[in-house]
């Protein structure tokens, strides 16, 4: 784009200096003609310099009758210029733009036969020579050298640079202003996404912008609410319940027959922990813990240590430090419940951390039975045991896993569930880590 810009106004100004000169010589030529014969000579020696040569000859110098144009202007151009019926002969000649043995006929009457070429060639800039027919019959011959303009003007390649710099700088401030709210939006929804309490995004910038802030903190408020409504009517319910299972395990005592009296006690007992696993499950999911960077091998390390301290075999493996941005007393609670099954079926628990550039993966390895490929969803229900793959003597009421992947959901993580190939279960938490904006 520059060069065909520099070119053209290289073609501009070398046809404006053509026009100026032709208007010189046309106004000179009326001049000749009004002054004496014998003045001529001294009036085009003053006139005459190193860049414009003048004299006046029977003849003319210019040889033949077409003129010779680089850009193939018409006749008519020189009509116009030195007035109808007047003869004009016309010679353009450019050392940059001609082939060897060019030149103008003046040149070569001037420099002679042999030195012409090497001149003109290798010196001469372009030389536009006419020959004007005067009224007396003489001819009045003219050489102009034509200024060559640069093809590269600093004056226009800085202006060029300049501008392009400001137009660059202009852009990258306008397209900032306006991703910027983008990237407020971006980071917003990230935490959200990872259970993060995100505070109401400002309503400004473009019209879409505004209203996209306003649907996302709409959003976020209903999402919110329902949420607290969902978790303040699982509390209620739960906590309701207790007083009717009071009220019947008290009846229950009174039944004679021992053997129904203590399978309806133990129902109500088993009934009576799913509604206290459920209300207490609803209180922590009530709880607003605030995300702080952690370092999830001392996380990891504290609950082993737990279970260490109660003769249990856990095993820790991994790097000696993995800093994330998590809440760490539920996450801490999400390990607990995934060792505690590791140990209570499967004998011990081997916890490893794998730090990526992606996101930490917290797995727990143990050597127990294992689950059916078709029912590793199926665990993560509420209240949900698979007594026939675990042992019989489980305890718990079924909301261990489906506590844990809550936590992990709520960090914007996946918990996920595979048998190994030698045997056993691994419970992975993949935990990411949050977006850069």
């Amino acid at each position: 784009m520059l060069v065909f810009f520099a070119e053209s106004r290289r073609s501009a100004i070398d046809a404006a200096a053509r026009e100026q000169v032709l208007g010189r010589i046309a106004t000179l030529a009326k001049l000749i003609e009004e002054t004496p014969v014998g003045q001529r000579d001294r009036i085009l020696a003053a006139l005459s310099t190193s860049r414009f040569a003048y004299s006046v000859t029977p003849g003319p110098l210019v040889e033949g009758s077409t003129t010779v144009w680089p850009e193939g202007e018409p006749r008519a151009k020189l009509d116009e210029i030195f007035g109808p019926g007047r003869q004009v002969r016309a010679e353009f000649a450019d050392s940059d733009r001609d082939d060897e043995g060019s030149g103008t006929m003046m040149q070569r009457h001037r420099l002679g036969p042999g030195g012409w070429q090497r001149r003109v060639i290798k010196h001469w800039p372009p030389t536009l020579a006419l020959s004007v027919h005067l009224s007396d019959g003489s001819w009045l011959n003219s050489e102009t050298l034509l200024p060559r303009p640069e093809l590269w003007a600093w004056p226009i390649v800085m202006s060029t640079l300049l501008t392009v710099i400001a137009v660059s700088l202009v852009t990258a401030l306008s397209v900032r202003r306006i991703t910027r709210p983008l990237r407020e939006l971006a980071q917003a929804s990230d935490r959200l996404g990872r259970g993060e309490g995100v505070p109401e995004l400002p309503e400004r910038g473009p019209e879409e912008i505004v209203r996209t802030n306003r649907a996302f903190n709409a959003m976020q408020a209903r999402v919110s609410r329902f949420v607290a409504d969902r978790t303040r009517m699982v509390a209620a319910i739960s906590h309701d319940l207790r007083t009717p299972l009071t009220s019947l395990r008290l009846r229950a005592e009174f039944i004679d027959d021992d053997e129904t009296r203590e399978r309806m006690v133990d129902t109500i007992d088993e009934m009576t922990r799913m509604a206290e696993a459920t209300l207490a499950f609803a209180r922590d999911d009530a709880t607003a813990e605030e995300s702080r960077n952690t370092d999830l091998v001392a996380l990891v390390e504290a609950v082993s240590a737990d279970f260490s301290d109660l003769g249990q075999d856990v095993t820790v493996e991994g790097p000696e430090h993995v800093y994330l941005s998590v809440r760490p007393v539920s996450l801490r609670r999400a390990l607990r419940n995934l060792v505690e099954n590791a140990v209570r079926y499967g004998v011990r628990a081997r916890v490893r951390l794998e730090a990526a550039p992606t996101g930490v993966i917290i797995a727990v390895d143990d050597d127990g039975p294992g689950i059916p490929e078709d029912k590793l969803e199926e665990v993560f229900a509420p209240f949900t045991r698979l007594e026939t793959s675990r042992n019989l003597e489980t305890g718990g009421v079924g909301l261990g896993l489906a506590t844990a992947r809550s936590i992990v959901r709520a960090h914007g993580g996946e918990l996920t569930l595979a048998n190994r190939p030698g045997g056993g279960l691994t419970a992975a938490i993949h935990l990411p880590v949050a977006a850069e904006t």
